[in-house]
């Protein structure tokens, strides 16, 4: 039951980006700076943890977890080192997941070998 609930929540949050870009003319990377936000949001409201108790994966994987991630890794990094964590938090609760995105687009990149047009 926990692969269909993260299936459902995670196809609705790509749904919703899918609509969004085909009924406006936002781009995508606006979309997905909306969607890291958006879990910014829902984090400061309180609706972000409910959704990942919820989904699981299907919430914490797409841009919205991002975002809850970066909120999270701060408020920690505010209340340890004051004011100091609101630039440091959010890179140090995330540098795993960066990391691993630069690292694999770069054996991507490799493998692919692309070609300038």
């Amino acid at each position: 039951m926990d692969y269909i609930k993260a299936f459902l929540v995670g196809g609705i949050i790509c749904v919703i980006g899918q609509i969004v870009i085909d009924k406006t003319k936002l781009t995508p990377a606006r979309l997905l700076t909306g969607y890291v936000v958006g879990g910014v949001f829902l984090s400061l409201i309180g609706a972000y943890k409910p959704l990942e108790r919820f989904a699981g994966a299907g919430a914490t994987v797409p841009l919205l977890g991002f975002g809850h991630a970066l909120y999270q890794g701060v408020i920690r990094a505010v209340e340890k080192d004051g004011f100091l964590g609101v630039l440091t938090g959010g890179l140090s609760a995330t540098a795993a997941g960066i990391a691993a995105v630069i690292f694999f687009a770069f054996v991507a990149a490799i493998v692919a070998k692309p070609k300038i047009k």
